[in-house]
């Protein structure tokens, strides 16, 4: 019987998708960062949380790995045009520091919803593999 995938294409296919995942992730951090600067508010340091996070819902897999891809998604769709209409204001010379404060406090509240989704370091064992 033939497998639909050589083993080494689906397995290239899945570190893909990771790290198609962990540039998104990186990219949501940093478009954070650039609206906290906007909103005059200074930048968290990253923490281990946010570092490990892509990895944490990859290795939980399943609903938490599904509601991080989507919770992402409505993160970006948030911040891209946000992050646009904030730049624009400013290249016209006009303070955008209200509501890049604004934008700030909702990316926080988002990116906290899904920091939330990656279990505890131990809290579901060790890692196991086949």
């Amino acid at each position: 019987m033939n497998a639909p995938f050589p083993p080494d294409q689906s397995q290239r296919e899945l570190r893909g998708g990771e790290a198609s995942l962990s540039a998104q992730w990186s990219a949501t951090l940093d478009a954070g960062t650039a609206v906290a600067m906007l909103a005059g508010v200074a930048a968290e340091k990253p923490s281990a949380a946010e570092r490990g996070f892509v990895a944490a819902v990859r290795d939980a897999g399943g609903w938490r790995l599904e509601l991080a891809r989507d919770g992402m998604a409505d993160l970006s769709a948030m911040l891209q045009p946000g992050l646009s209409a904030l730049l624009a204001v400013k290249a016209r010379g006009h303070d955008a520091s209200g509501a890049a404060l604004t934008l700030w406090e909702e990316y926080r509240a988002a990116r906290d919803a899904l920091l939330a989704l990656a279990p505890e370091a131990g809290i579901m064992g060790p890692r196991r593999s086949a």
